[in-house]
C-alpha cells in the first residue's frame, strides 16, 4: 500500500493467482510500471482496454485492481471517483460471488504473501483492499466539495482498517486516514 499525498492509497502488496493464459497481473503491473514512471495517458490508455477486454463478466478481483489504479490515472476527479466506485462495487461483488470463483493467491515477487508464509486467497487481499478503496472514495468526496460523503468513507475505511492484522499495512492506512480527515477538517498542520 501507498499512501500518497492526496490522501489516495494504492494497494500493491497482494495480487491474486492468475490463471497462466490470461496475463492480466502481468499487463496490470505494467502498465502501473508507467504510471508511475510519468507516462500517466498511455498507463490510462493500457488500463482502459484490459477493462474492455475484461468485461463486466471478468474476474472481480482483476476489474476491482483495474479500477482502483484506473482512478488514479483521471485527470478529472469526477472520472476518478466513477472509477473509485467501480472498483469497491467490483470488490464487494467479489466477496459475494467467491465461493464459485475462488482460488489462491499468489506470492509478490520475490517472497511469500505479505502477512505471513504461504498462499493467500484473494479474499484476505480484498480484505486490505477495502480501507484504501473507501479512503480514496473519502479523497474523492474531499476533492468535490462534499464533506458529509467523504466522512461516511473515512468511517468506512476506519472500521475495515480494524479488520486487518496489526503491522505495517494497518498502520499506514490509519495514519493515511486521520491526515484526510485532518484536511477534510482543515485542522492546522493538515497537508492541502
Amino acid at each position: 500500500m501507498v499512501a500518497g499525498d492526496d490522501g489516495k492509497c494504492a494497494v500493491v502488496e497482494q495480487r491474486p493467482e492468475a490463471e497462466p493464459e490470461d496475463g492480466v497481473p502481468t499487463r496490470l503491473g505494467q502498465a502501473i510500471m508507467l504510471h508511475r514512471a510519468g507516462d500517466r495517458e498511455e498507463a490510462r490508455n493500457r488500463l482502459a482496454a484490459l477493462w474492455q477486454e475484461l468485461g463486466p463478466r471478468g474476474d472481480a478481483f482483476h476489474r476491482c485492481a483495474l479500477a482502483h489504479y484506473l482512478a488514479g490515472t483521471q485527470d478529472d476527479l469526477r472520472d476518478a471517483l466513477d472509477w473509485d466506485l467501480r472498483a469497491l462495487a467490483a470488490a464487494e461483488g467479489f466477496v459475494t460471488e467467491r465461493p464459485a470463483r475462488a482460488r489462491p493467491a499468489a506470492a509478490p515477487a520475490g517472497g511469500a504473501p505479505a502477512g505471513g508464509a504461504g498462499p493467500r486467497h484473494p479474499l484476505a487481499a480484498l480484505r486490505a483492499f477495502f480501507p484504501a478503496l473507501h479512503l480514496n472514495l473519502a479523497a474523492d468526496y474531499a476533492g468535490l466539495d462534499r464533506p458529509a460523503d467523504a466522512h461516511a468513507q473515512l468511517r468506512r475505511a476506519r472500521a475495515s482498517v480494524r479488520a486487518l492484522a496489526d503491522g505495517e499495512h494497518r498502520r499506514r492506512l490509519t495514519a493515511a486516514i486521520l491526515r484526510l480527515e485532518l484536511r477534510i477538517e482543515g485542522a492546522p498542520g493538515a497537508s492541502r
